[in-house]
């Protein structure tokens, strides 16, 4: 389910909550129930706003080097059906070949536990 932030102009306080998108939040009393959290002095009937903020996915990395310094492995396919690892590093291959398990990422040097 998707995550909602909702700002409280009475309070100033901004609540994040989890609920399905054809529910809709209108008071802080409603806000406080789903968030489990104690209203305080707040009265129930105040209004609440949905604010729009930045999602997750919008600060992944500009480009392939960035990846690769964060150790991810990026494989584009090309044209001919290949795979290109565009951010191998060491004794990494360039292309994959599926025939060839010596030109698969080398992936064990990258996870760490």
């Amino acid at each position: 389910m998707p995550r909602y932030d909702y700002l409280c102009d009475d309070n100033g306080r901004t609540i994040e909550v989890v609920h399905r998108m054809s529910n809709s939040v209108k008071s802080w009393g409603e806000l406080c129930e789903l968030a489990s959290i104690d209203p305080g002095d707040t009265p129930l009937d105040a209004c609440v706003r949905r604010v729009i903020t930045t999602p997750p996915m919008a600060n992944t990395p500009a480009g392939n080097a960035h990846l690769k310094n964060l150790g991810f492995t990026k494989l584009e396919k090309r044209y001919d059906g290949t795979y290109e690892n565009v951010t191998r590093t060491g004794t990494e291959k360039r292309f994959l070949d599926p025939k060839d398990p010596s030109s698969l990422p080398h992936v064990h040097k990258k996870v760490s536990d």
